[in-house]
């Protein structure tokens, strides 16, 4: 805490959400979310450093975006936490939207394994797995991709990966941001999507951070490092890494895939309105039938390789 703390400019500057997702070998953030996990640090004496800190300088930013707002928001979780029934399950949950995810085990391994193809999404998933942790920005990303952004596969899948493989892993927390960041409770601007391309590259256009946790894409130039689909086939042979053999084509079109999600999450928003979870699967699958794209996720899936690799995807 000491350390984290010595940088009272730092300290008084934080403002989430913030933050460079990619800076690995020095976070952006303070690291401490374990200690605090654990209770290797008290979250009162943190509070009371952080307001010495603040005492200290002339301008400091303010909850909810300041590092005394995310203990503010610790709090909040463990608080709605307590008081809702059934709070670690979509349903019979009061607060959590009744949504009809996919339920597709071959797209939770390829999410949890970095098998996804597009290349931000899976080095954050590979440093969550030989880490056990990853910036929050990270953890927003490749949240809203498994869910509403693009694969819509259930939050609860994801949560229950994060709560195995997170050192920092907290049952409130956890739950907490996946219901949000899947749009199900908290936060409800669905169409807001993190790209799975223009995101991390607006961090680190020449991608270090991919480079380094998947180095099978280390030689890839710049240009194509994010879309390595999009590189034509000699630039491929000479970065030693044919799409599709050493590095998988894309699970998905992003464009058309994140169209598909905001469809679906229309609709089951719009059955949910009024209702406080109570909502039954057969009205549930009906809405999965009647989106008014009647394609699923399986249908987007099916796009061939060749399609993908014709056309630049368009990033939100």
């Amino acid at each position: 805490m000491d350390e984290s703390l010595q940088d009272q400019e730092w300290v008084a500057a934080f403002e989430k959400p913030k933050g460079d997702p990619t800076a690995f070998l020095k976070p952006a953030t303070t690291a401490l979310s374990p200690y605090l996990k654990f209770g290797c640090l008290s979250s009162r004496l943190f509070y009371q450093r952080l307001q010495e800190v603040y005492r200290n300088v002339k301008k400091h930013t303010k909850p909810p975006v300041s590092l005394e707002g995310q203990l503010l928001w610790r709090e909040f979780f463990y608080t709605v936490a307590y008081g809702t029934p059934k709070f670690d399950q979509m349903e019979g949950n009061p607060i959590c939207k009744q949504i009809p995810w996919n339920d597709n085990d071959s797209l939770l391994s390829a999410w949890r394994d970095g098998q996804t193809g597009y290349p931000w999404i899976d080095a954050a998933m590979v440093q969550l797995r030989k880490w056990g942790w990853m910036h929050h920005l990270a953890r927003h990303a490749v949240a809203c991709f498994l869910t509403r952004g693009d694969l819509f596969v259930h939050w609860e899948k994801g949560r229950d990966v994060f709560d195995r493989l997170l050192i920092d892993s907290d049952w409130a927390i956890n739950n907490s941001n996946w219901m949000w960041l899947s749009c199900s409770a908290f936060f409800s601007q669905y169409h807001r999507i993190y790209s799975p391309i223009s995101f991390g590259k607006k961090y680190d256009p020449d991608g270090k951070y991919i480079r380094y946790f998947l180095p099978v894409l280390k030689d890839m130039p710049k240009e194509f490092i994010y879309e390595p689909w999009t590189a034509p086939i000699d630039v491929q042979r000479k970065a030693k890494c044919i799409i599709g053999k050493d590095y998988p084509e894309p699970l998905v079109s992003h464009l058309d895939a994140s169209k598909n999600c905001k469809e679906k999450i229309a609709a089951a928003y719009a059955l949910n309105k009024g209702v406080k979870g109570e909502i039954s699967q057969v009205q549930l699958q009906r809405v999965k039938k009647n989106s008014s794209d009647r394609r699923n996720i399986d249908d987007v899936i099916k796009q061939t390789p060749k399609k993908l690799r014709q056309k630049k995807l368009t990033s939100y």
